[in-house]
């Protein structure tokens, strides 16, 4: 089951949101030093890390599913977010050259078909990075973040399941080694404990980050048939900016 909008936003905004949005972004510069002159799409909540590639990617978009929620993004310029279906993205064949998946994966009711959709927006060569709980993480057990919502993986899980869906796993590393609770001197502290985590205690690591890469036909998908070339954006957006799962079956 998908997060809404209205507690992910939240969460973000707080102390310990802005703490997570650090220290998942310094693992994602890691991976992806710079993309400049690509194009970048993020589905699920990844605003809050979309902002790293802004100023440098030749395009940079966030796609909110509609069982969560969708918000204006970013603030104060024009609005680069879309509320879509997980089943049909509103973007043509090969035309995302990195795709961010993070609150996406735990979420997804329809795993194979919405996968299947990311590998046809995908370019040839393409990668992309999901960031997903840990299910032995103590993230995953916490009811005031929201990484303990949806579906959590082990790293075995994350990778098979982008191996099943032709996406090929090139590197794997880890994040939110902190406890889930927010302590002003983890501020200081928290890059320090992140590396020490990192290096002798990967396994109860809050969040698991996996980058892969497009497969190019090694096995045919099943017929799923893929509409996303044919689905339009939509973008909802309520007076605030935002436009909660709630508010759309009013």
């Amino acid at each position: 089951m998908w997060t809404d909008i209205v507690d992910l936003r939240a969460f973000y905004t707080g102390a310990l949101g802005q703490l997570v949005r650090r220290l998942i972004s310094r693992r994602l510069r890691q991976i992806w030093p710079t993309l400049v002159g690509h194009r970048v799409l993020g589905v699920g909540f990844a605003a809050p890390f979309l902002g790293l590639f802004l100023g440098e990617a030749e395009r940079v978009l966030a796609a909110m599913p509609a069982g969560q929620g969708v918000m204006r993004w970013p603030d104060g310029v024009a609005n680069l977010s879309v509320l879509t279906d997980e089943q049909t993205l509103p973007f043509p064949d090969r035309s995302i050259d990195r795709l961010l998946l993070i609150h996406c994966l735990e979420g997804s009711v329809q795993l194979r078909p919405f996968l299947r959709e990311c590998w046809r927006v995908m370019a040839d060569g393409g990668r992309l990075i999901a960031v997903v709980t840990n299910r032995n993480g103590l993230w995953a057990r916490a009811e005031n973040v929201p990484f303990a919502q949806g579906r959590p993986y082990s790293m075995g899980q994350i990778s098979r399941l982008l191996r099943d869906n032709l996406f090929v796993p090139l590197q794997t590393t880890t994040a939110l080694f902190l406890p889930p609770l927010w302590w002003r001197l983890f501020g200081a502290w928290a890059t320090t404990l992140e590396d020490l985590g990192a290096r002798w205690f990967p396994t109860v690591a809050g969040v698991l980050i996996v980058e892969a890469e497009k497969q190019i036909y090694a096995a045919p998908f099943d017929a799923v048939p893929a509409q996303g070339a044919r689905a339009k954006a939509t973008v909802r957006a309520a007076g605030n900016g935002v436009t909660s799962r709630t508010s759309q079956n009013e």
